[in-house]
């Protein structure tokens, strides 16, 4: 049975704090990371917290990147979901955390659309 899609779930450490706390940059990395991967960019909203953080989305085709920042803690919490085989969540993934200059992530990969009793989960450190 093939899935739906692939969800990527990353947990990026070490990052620059002026990055994660400027708005545009993160607007421009995450759009550019869909753009990496292969996606289809329909709109992307993305604001900015008060003392610090970001959060924003993009919505692609093939479903959606999010991203939340703890500029203060150098982490963000990347989403990437992505449905057919013409987009790979990964090199979304690993744009991110280079444009970003982590130092260490965390990322796992959900398969999404399949029956709970074969649904697989894949860990990854990049």
């Amino acid at each position: 049975m093939q899935s739906l899609g692939r969800h990527v779930l990353a947990e990026v450490y070490g990052c620059r704090f002026e990055v994660l706390n400027d708005i545009k940059q993160v607007e421009d990395i995450m759009v550019n990371a869909a753009l990496e991967a292969g996606a289809e960019i329909r709109e992307f909203v993305f604001h900015k917290f008060s003392p610090q953080g970001v959060s924003g989305v993009v919505v692609i085709s093939e479903s959606h990147l999010a991203i939340h920042t703890w500029p203060e803690l150098g982490y963000a919490a990347v989403d990437v979901f992505t449905c057919g085989q013409k987009v790979n969540p990964w090199d979304a993934c690993n744009y991110v955390a280079e444009m970003f200059g982590a130092e260490h992530v965390d990322a796992s990969e959900v398969i999404r659309g399949l029956p709970s009793h074969t649904n697989e989960r894949l860990v990854v450190n990049i």
